[in-house]
């Protein structure tokens, strides 16, 4: 199948703060809407803050970015975060009544049609996907994948080991 071309990109890279996570969410939400996609916004908003989340506990460095990239195509919206510790794979896991974290693969999984794990040369990339409903074609996208192409590589020096997969042993949401 051919690659789906990308009709509006952004590119937001944040300092390893929670406030970056809530800066990245507005605006995530502010461009749903602006590409002509506000019925997504909200999913595409709370995806951005899940990812971002879990990058700023997980996946971060003192003094290093991570990046939240959002893609638009005729199918799908796309949404990847990627940091620099690519040793530290996601993994959903269980998490006790009473505990404050560990649900937020999980909810990237309910929310989302895909999602999965790029290891990249320096950091990893996790992504995923909610599709883009139109009308008569709903029934059709809900039935059929159409995925975006492998992201590229934050690194540009290096190429990405493009292994997408769900989740492995690592740290969990």
């Amino acid at each position: 199948m051919a690659e789906a071309a990308v009709l509006e990109y952004d590119r937001l890279d944040c300092t390893p703060f929670p406030k970056s996570v809530t800066l990245a969410r507005h605006r995530a939400h502010r461009l749903l809407a602006d590409w002509g996609h506000p019925e997504l916004a909200s999913d595409t908003a709370l995806l951005v803050s899940e990812l971002g989340g879990n990058a700023v506990l997980h996946g971060c460095l003192r003094d290093r970015l991570f990046r939240v990239e959002l893609a638009l195509t005729e199918h799908a919206v796309r949404v990847s975060v990627s940091d620099p510790r690519g040793e530290l794979l996601p993994r959903a896991r269980e998490a006790a009544p009473d505990e404050m974290f560990g649900r937020g693969l999980l909810i990237v999984d309910a929310v989302s049609a895909r999602w999965g794990v790029t290891e990249l040369t320096v950091g990893k990339l996790v992504w995923c996907e909610l599709d883009v409903l139109r009308g008569a074609d709903q029934a059709t996208n809900q039935q059929d994948s159409h995925p975006l192409p492998a992201a590229t590589p934050v690194s540009a020096t290096a190429p990405a080991r493009n292994r997408e997969r769900r989740p492995a042993a690592g740290w969990a949401s």
